[in-house]
């Protein structure tokens, strides 16, 4: 019988109701603020095409959150959060093309669809945010266990 590689998925339970309490709260706090939609793809699209829209300085501001979020852990924890990908590069790039697509096609990403969409019981959202997830399952099954990846 061949040998089954296995991928070791890490739940961290705490850390994740943490995380999702944070960016529910910053959802809230830029619609109660600004009467914006916090969508990730939206965000970072409106920073790299300025001149469609010029208020950049949020848009800066919540990216810079984003990114500076290991810094905060290794300021409260004293180390760097350890990060592992199981993926190759090739992998990656082609799973980073596949989601700008998607993103297009669906008019927004997970955060701006399943966190802010479905709070506010938009139908497309709902529809957009059960796609991400039957569309990420079956990739997942197909990759781990019919390649065997």
């Amino acid at each position: 019988m061949p040998e089954l590689s296995v991928i070791e998925t890490l739940f961290t339970p705490w850390q994740s109701l943490a995380g999702g309490v944070l960016i529910g709260l910053a959802s809230v706090l830029l619609m109660l603020t600004l009467g914006r939609v916090m969508g990730a793809t939206g965000v970072l699209a409106g920073v790299l095409t300025p001149s469609a829209h010029p208020d950049a300085g949020w848009r800066l501001a919540l990216l810079a959150g984003m990114i500076s979020g290991p810094l905060v852990v290794l300021a409260v924890t004293g180390q760097m959060p350890a990060v592992e990908v199981p993926a190759s590069m090739p992998m990656l790039l082609a799973g980073g093309l596949l989601v700008g697509i998607g993103v297009t096609y669906g008019s927004g990403c997970t955060s701006g669809h399943g966190v802010c969409g479905m709070a506010r019981l938009s139908r497309r959202s709902i529809a957009a945010t059960a796609t991400f997830m039957l569309t990420t399952g079956l990739t997942v099954f197909v990759i781990r266990h019919v390649l065997g990846a």
